[in-house]
């Protein structure tokens, strides 16, 4: 059986990947630019790219299973155009490409933004509607990428959607923004914190739990993948434990965070790294904190791993890999 994971190079993708291939998968990975983050991995990689539905029609050929990981992931308010062509758009090819070569099942990875937030005294569960409207253009993009898949459902397709919420973990090769986070707090290199925090997720917990929805999730299913809810002085409090690294100790609360956001924009600029506080990231921020997962635990056995052991491994392959130069005071999650 031939399984087809888009965005294979990138986090949850080379994880997924790996897992496959742990359990005797053949596994064909559809990669745009990048590649390193395989090499070694017994997989034969097909260049591709979601916004060709030609090329997808060549990948998914002979495919029995397709995971749909690939997309644009931003915090910047200015990326719509592109959000629109490879988030939306690209899922759209997917879907048809699917329909198409006659691909038994698709996995369509969305995301915990695609989904309206309020009112955030309330759970979100499944039932929550998609945020078709919402300002951030990230957002959007993946409700209405959502959208495609369900369309898909309509004109036959079987497709199975994942909602995760912020996810982290080892093999973070292109470095997620909440890599760059942590890294940045191991480093002593983020001047400054916001209160508030995000409900965080391991990727091995999601990629582990995708593939039992693979197997055993009815038709059309929809599973919130969520985790831990952790404040991000939690986090920085955790990582200085780990490293020996102190904590950033200016905390700005939200409403001064989002006055400072063009203060942040100049500083980053300067400093020539990716900005970390934007507009997008401090809204993702002052999202709803209570996510549950109750569904994919009842179908899926589904049970995220503790938080810290997370931060551990995560912190260790930074290690592993020369990103991180210090060696971590706290070596094991035993």
């Amino acid at each position: 059986m031939t399984t087809v994971v888009t965005g294979a190079s990138g986090h949850v993708g080379v994880n997924l990947v790996r897992a496959l291939i742990d359990k005797n998968r053949s596994v064909r990975a559809l990669v745009h630019e990048h590649r390193q983050s395989l090499e070694g991995v017994d997989v034969d990689i097909v260049c591709g790219d979601v916004c060709d539905l030609d090329s997808l029609r060549c990948a998914f050929n002979g495919a029995e299973v397709v995971y749909h990981l690939a997309a644009r992931i931003s915090i910047s308010m200015d990326d719509w155009p592109l959000l629109e062509t490879v988030n939306v758009g690209g899922t759209r090819n997917v879907v048809e490409a699917c329909i198409t070569c006659g691909v038994r099942r698709l996995i369509y990875f969305g995301s915990i933004h695609a989904l309206v937030q309020e009112p955030l005294d309330i759970p979100i569960d499944e039932s929550r509607p998609l945020a078709e409207n919402d300002c951030i253009p990230y957002s959007r993009s993946k409700a209405l990428a959502c959208k495609e898949v369900i369309n898909g459902l309509t004109r036959g397709l079987d497709a199975i959607i994942l909602i995760p919420t912020g996810i982290i973990g080892p093999h973070d090769y292109q470095l997620s923004h909440f890599g760059e986070v942590l890294l940045s707090l191991a480093c002593g290199r983020l001047p400054a914190l916001v209160n508030s925090g995000f409900d965080w997720v391991d990727v091995r917990d999601i990629v582990e739990c995708a593939i039992r929805a693979e197997q055993h999730a009815p038709r059309g299913a929809h599973y919130l993948l969520s985790g831990h809810w952790v404040s991000l002085c939690e986090v920085a409090s955790l990582v200085a434990e780990v490293t020996g690294i102190p904590a950033p100790r200016i905390v700005l609360p939200m409403l001064l965070a989002r006055i400072g956001i063009p203060v942040f924009s100049a500083l980053y600029r300067v400093s020539g790294r990716r900005p970390l506080y934007t507009r997008g990231s401090i809204e993702s921020l002052s999202g709803n904190p209570r996510i549950s997962h109750h569904r994919a635990t009842h179908d899926l056995g589904y049970q995220p791993r503790p938080f810290w052991e997370t931060i551990i491994d995560t912190l260790r392959w930074f290690e592993e890999t020369g990103q991180l130069k210090q060696p971590l005071v706290l070596q094991s999650t035993e």
